[in-house]
């Protein structure tokens, strides 16, 4: 599976620990920045991702900022995005199993690294579970 990753400033050290998690298990990522702490504009972040997911050069991406809103509202302009804002694993769970996110956001201001990394788990190791929700699902995007 390729993973696309991004945050902002906010973000930006947990982004680096969970890329190196993830190649770890296996994992391609895909990096859409940013690269240092020093402050961004959370949309020039988000943006890219989105495309990327909706294109197919991701499978499914993954998102810090601050809040988590930033990305989460930016990253569901688009489309093609289910991007689902998560702050415990629970939250990671339900948001695949039942509204099938094919982004996760985390609000990296609000959450512990150990949290960040079980939610990630829980997240990619989560099936949709269908049924009822994709009825739900298949009446999100706008005509």
């Amino acid at each position: 599976m390729k993973l696309g990753i991004g945050s902002d400033h906010a973000g930006f050290a947990y982004k680096g620990k969970l890329i190196a998690l993830l190649r770890k298990k296996g994992y391609e990522v895909v990096d859409f920045g940013t690269d240092s702490p020093a402050s961004v504009d959370y949309p020039d972040i988000a943006h890219p991702l989105a495309k990327a997911v909706e294109n197919g050069t991701v499978d499914a991406g993954i998102a810090l900022c601050g809040t988590g809103n930033g990305m989460a509202l930016t990253l569901n302009k688009h489309q093609g995005i289910r991007a689902g804002l998560a702050w415990n694993s629970e939250i990671a769970r339900l948001v695949k199993a039942h509204n099938n996110a094919n982004v996760l956001v985390m609000p990296a201001r609000f959450i512990s690294y150990a949290m960040a990394t079980r939610i990630v788990n829980t997240w990619l190791t989560t099936a949709f579970e269908g049924a009822r929700h994709e009825r739900r699902i298949s009446k999100i995007p706008c005509a």
